[in-house]
């Protein structure tokens, strides 16, 4: 029996549920494994065939190559663990933050400096009538890192 989610209607987000747990196991696994140096140097000297050694969908492998993260994060990733492939490139949080939101890493830092994102439209849909469908704001980031 599916348990009920009433935090599915959060309009962008992706919450790291039991669900997307799973989905993610082997994409988590893999971004784990680049905290040593080892699996660092293998996978920046051949991306593809380290990723080919993981038992992950071929849309999660695809969405690593792209460093898309806003597609990993919706194929199971857990951005705790994402942050691993960033570091990986030299790339640091706030620069990720950056890429999936369309913003530049100092259009980031000013917008979290400043306060963070308005919650207008950010709330369940229907709550206070400012969430429905038709109000939601257009175009999120493209999520890619490199």
């Amino acid at each position: 029996m599916a348990l009920d989610k009433p935090y599915l209607d959060i309009p962008g987000t992706t919450i790291f549920d039991a669900d997307q747990s799973r989905k993610g196991y082997w994409l988590n696994q893999f971004c784990m494994s680049l905290m040593k140096a080892a699996n660092r140097e293998r996978y920046l000297a051949d991306r593809r065939a380290y990723l080919d050694e993981w038992p992950m969908s071929e849309e999660q492998k695809r969405a690593v190559l792209d460093a898309d993260l806003n597609r990993c994060i919706a194929l199971g990733g857990n951005i705790y663990f994402l942050a691993k492939i960033g570091a990986t490139h030299g790339k640091s949080f706030q620069q990720m933050a950056g890429s999936m939101t369309g913003m530049t890493e100092q259009e980031y830092r000013d917008m979290m400096i400043a306060g963070g994102r308005s919650i207008a439209g950010n709330r369940h849909l229907g709550e206070d009538g400012s969430a429905q469908p038709q109000h939601q704001p257009q175009g999120h980031g493209s999520g890619r890192l490199l």
